[in-house]
């Protein structure tokens, strides 16, 4: 559709709320628009209208495709701005059927906003005759439950927008509505997937990566990163540069010393370090990619043992999701290539780990000190650039 020159982008959820909600939270995607619009190096002027925003840019389809990642978006679609008039709708109707053939089946969605007499049509006036024009054109036959193409044509005030593209957004809030959110980001499926679906809640996540020493090594670390990078793609203008942790002192420890229970100390510890980088860098809460049952970590008592560690909230956006579920939305957001490395902590587990543990025997093997010493090194991360 190269006769485009703008962007039409639709809200998700955040269009039903009040309007002077709305209108932050638009203002807050208008912000994130122009920032990938400045990452990516594409000339665009990022206008804020009713309950869409219009982006004036050279590049429609690329932007148009790129906005679609960005939570807080319901679509986005390359557009053709014309006068709101019958006759300057119906020219661009034309200009669009240039390339429509007769095999082609088509439907009109039109749309009016505004008093009944501010236009000289209405909506449905729009879908009647724009669809007549359109099969006189064309010679295609009329489809309305599943076209091959669709023509939308939406008049706003005095602008009508009309198009036949769309990319579907993640819909959701924008970022940074929610604040921040501590996310443990391992490398590995779960995590990133956990992460993305609080970036859609309009939380910024702040990954934290725990270093397991020879437990992991440099080929795992360079896959967290690879995935947080991806993440990164879709929350432009944010801070989403990974938050180290030097982990191997207390892997170590927890070797040596702790059997049955190890992994779940060993969780706890993750929790006391996340916890002390969110305190530090302005987070409310921690996250991870864990799922109920999934792992013998994962039990519902052994969540119970491991959050005792915490004093924020522990989010869980993964709790009640099936791992096909989650593999399938991960190859959605474009990490799951990156993911299949077998996360370091796996070496750590013992050969026969507890799945029914209580706090008071968890607390009991695990050393005195390691909360400490987790929490030390949590206000000891480093930043991490991503370049």
């Amino acid at each position: 559709m190269t006769e485009a020159d703008a962007v039409l982008v639709g809200f998700g959820e955040f269009g039903t709320k009040s309007s002077e909600v709305r209108a932050k939270m638009a203002d807050r995607l208008a912000g994130s628009v122009r920032s990938l619009l400045e990452t990516r190096g594409i000339a665009g002027e990022v206008d804020r209208r009713w309950s869409r925003l219009v982006v004036r840019t050279p590049r429609p389809e690329a932007v148009a495709e790129a906005v679609a990642t960005l939570p807080g978006v319901a679509f986005a679609r390359p557009v053709l701005v014309v006068e709101a008039t019958r006759d300057a709708v119906f020219d661009a109707l034309r200009t669009l059927a240039r390339d429509h053939g007769p095999e082609e089946s088509f439907a009109v969605d039109g749309t009016r906003v505004g008093p009944a007499d501010r236009h000289a049509f209405s909506g449905r006036d729009l879908n009647v005759e724009g669809g007549r024009l359109v099969e006189e054109l064309t010679g295609a036959p009329v489809e309305l439950d599943d076209p091959d193409r669709t023509y939308r044509i939406e008049v706003r005030g005095d602008d009508a927008f009309v198009s036949t593209v769309r990319f579907e957004g993640p819909n959701g809030l924008p970022l940074g509505t929610q604040g921040r959110v501590a996310v443990l980001v391992s490398g590995g499926i779960d995590s990133p997937v956990a992460a993305w679906r609080l970036m859609r809640r309009g939380c910024v996540p702040l990954p934290v990566y725990v270093d397991l020493g020879d437990y992991g090594g440099a080929d795992h670390r360079a896959r967290a990163f690879e995935v947080i990078r991806t993440l990164a793609e879709r929350a432009p203008g944010e801070d989403v540069r990974p938050r180290v942790v030097d982990g191997s002192a207390v892997v170590d420890r927890l070797v040596a010393d702790v059997g049955d229970t190890r992994m779940l100390s060993l969780r706890r510890a993750m929790l006391v370090m996340a916890e002390a980088v969110a305190r530090r860098d302005g987070a409310h809460a921690v996250a991870t990619g864990e799922s109920l049952g999934q792992k013998s970590s994962q039990t519902g008592a052994n969540i119970a043992a491991t959050d005792a560690a915490a004093t924020i909230p522990v989010h869980r956006p993964l709790l009640t999701a099936d791992k096909s579920d989650i593999v399938a939305e991960a190859r959605r957001i474009g990490t799951y290539d990156d993911s299949t490395l077998p996360a370091g902590c796996e070496r750590v587990a013992p050969a026969h780990p507890e799945t029914n543990a209580s706090l008071d025997a968890v607390v009991d093997r695990e050393p005195d000190e390691l909360l400490a010493m987790a929490r030390d090194a949590g206000e000891s991360a480093s930043v991490a650039d991503l370049d």
